[in-house]
């Protein structure tokens, strides 16, 4: 091994948010524990592409003892990597439960929310709806507003389902904790291309690394062939909206 530049991520820093992943062409950071991490050392080019997308500053490049780089590698890595997209886009063998494709009928005569032991109807519209997990061409997306949240919000909002969900198709990621999030971008851009959603809101919490969830939203828009309106939505730590706006 001998000194070369290399990319080095403080952890201390690096919230998680996933901006530095796609902007590595060669695949060599994943988030991986919530963490921006750096796969191999062979994969990466010391360039320092990743840089400008870190909004916490958690990247820089020194010089250290390091594998050189390897095209043959890289390859290798950026083949699986798109393996695993492809199996993500593949529908799930043997029907699994877990991951069927339902679309529900709108529900009738529910119960009105309020009273002891009576809850208020679910507006759900489909299963499933982690973002892995639906196939972007679903039917219950075609033409369809989508809302996609945070996993955290509907926790945290007591009106999430009559005020938010109601009448849109949804998916819902984690930011921080999620792998494979160059596959969340990529079905964002063919829900717009394919299934021509008519618009897509971005629901997150106040947290930092939440930021993240809109970043690939953005990107995928920027990327699509379609132009649709994109609203970001971001929630309190106690449920209360603290802004609504078009992006």
């Amino acid at each position: 091994m001998a000194k070369r530049a290399m990319v080095l991520i403080d952890e201390e820093l690096c919230t998680g948010c996933g901006d530095c992943v796609p902007s590595c062409a060669e695949g060599a950071i994943q988030i991986i524990d919530g963490k921006a991490k750096l796969v191999a050392d062979n994969l990466c080019d010391g360039l320092g592409a990743c840089l400008g997308d870190c909004p916490e500053g958690a990247i820089t490049v020194v010089e250290r003892e390091a594998e050189e780089y390897n095209e043959h590698a890289v390859e290798e890595h950026l083949q699986k990597l798109k393996k695993k997209e492809d199996q993500a886009h593949a529908p799930a063998a043997c029907g699994c439960p877990g991951s069927l494709m339902m679309n529900f009928d709108e529900p009738a005569d529910a119960p009105a929310a309020g009273g002891e032991g009576v809850s208020g109807p679910s507006a759900l519209r489909q299963w499933p709806i982690q973002l892995h997990l639906v196939s972007p061409t679903a039917p219950y997306f075609e033409g369809a507003d989508v809302l996609l949240a945070a996993d955290c919000t509907a926790f945290a909002m007591g009106g999430f389902h009559n005020n938010h969900l109601k009448g849109k198709s949804l998916a819902v990621a984690c930011p921080k904790l999620d792998q494979g999030q160059e596959i969340y971008q990529q079905k964002l851009v063919a829900m717009i291309d394919q299934s021509k959603i008519n618009t897509l809101t971005v629901m997150i919490m106040e947290v930092p690394c939440c930021a993240g969830l809109v970043q690939l939203a953005s990107q995928a828009v920027s990327m699509a062939g379609r132009k649709v309106p994109l609203k970001k939505i971001t929630v309190g730590l106690r449920g209360d909206v603290l802004g609504e706006d078009w992006i």
